[in-house]
């Protein structure tokens, strides 16, 4: 069986993929209304009732919103640190069964292998993920104000890659809904990642490994899907790069599945 991934959606106010293996079927997130997670899963012929688990970056409701029907109606394990646990439980009076892990340390859900490490970000404890499966690896960094030697050395593994690209910064600047003060926060080293940002993040870990990037949690205000792709793309041929397809995602509708062939055993 090949490997599936699915992002439902990513945006500002709204963040879940899908990700299916022979032995798992989990969600990164549920920024989505359960309603809204069950109708995206559906567009994929997949249902909530097979889920093994809800793995959670941090506790901001555009990544954990859909918790308190999804994972509590269908007793669904969610995967977290302590601190996010606790930040989840004052949002969410619905009973939730968690499954707790140390940021930086690793554990399994069927045949996914997942590594967690610290980034940062305005949470109380953020983390990212790199999922090892048999038909290559999938790095998640969706919220964070800047890459760490760290987290660059734990994604540099990925062959899939899940990217912040969260605003232009001169729209950013322009934006007339936000007070200076929140803009200074989405520009802090533990906001968001602009698109030149997260250029510089791809360009620190790209590999010949590296096949695929997916630019989430877009600025519906303050961004533009063609100018963050073309600011990444960009940099990476600069260097000399032209191998990586990128491809924006939305968080009005799900993005086109992608299978993963799996690897051939070495002898």
């Amino acid at each position: 069986m090949p490997v599936k991934f699915t992002i439902l959606g990513s945006g500002s106010t709204g963040n879940c993929a899908y990700l299916e293996t022979e032995d798992a079927r989990l969600l990164i997130d549920a920024g989505f209304s359960g309603k809204q997670i069950r109708e995206r899963l559906a567009s994929i012929e997949r249902t909530p009732e097979r889920l093994d688990g809800i793995l959670l970056t941090h506790e901001h409701s555009d990544h954990t919103q859909g918790l308190k029907t999804i994972a509590s109606k269908h007793n669904i394990p969610v995967y977290c640190n302590r601190l996010t646990r606790e930040a989840v439980e004052r949002q969410v009076t619905n009973p939730l069964i968690f499954q707790i892990f140390a940021t930086g340390s690793s554990f399994d859900i069927g045949d996914v292998a997942i590594e967690t490490f610290s980034v940062p970000h305005d949470a109380y404890d953020p983390v990212g993920f790199l999922l090892k499966t048999s038909a290559g690896n999938i790095g998640f960094l969706t919220d964070l104000g800047h890459a760490t030697k760290l987290i660059v050395e734990r994604v540099r593994q990925a062959n899939v890659l899940v990217l912040e690209a969260n605003y232009d910064r001169q729209l950013l600047q322009k934006d007339t809904k936000r007070p200076w003060s929140t803009k200074q926060r989405i520009m802090s080293r533990h906001g968001h990642l602009s698109n030149d940002g997260a250029a510089e993040v791809a360009e620190q870990i790209v590999t010949e490994n590296l096949k695929h990037i997916y630019l989430g949690h877009l600025s519906a205000d303050c961004n533009d899907p063609e100018v963050a792709k073309r600011t990444v793309a960009e940099r990476l041929q600069q260097t000399g790069v032209t191998h990586v397809h990128i491809e924006t995602t939305t968080q009005k509708a799900p993005s086109p599945t992608l299978t993963l062939d799996h690897q051939p055993v070495a002898s």
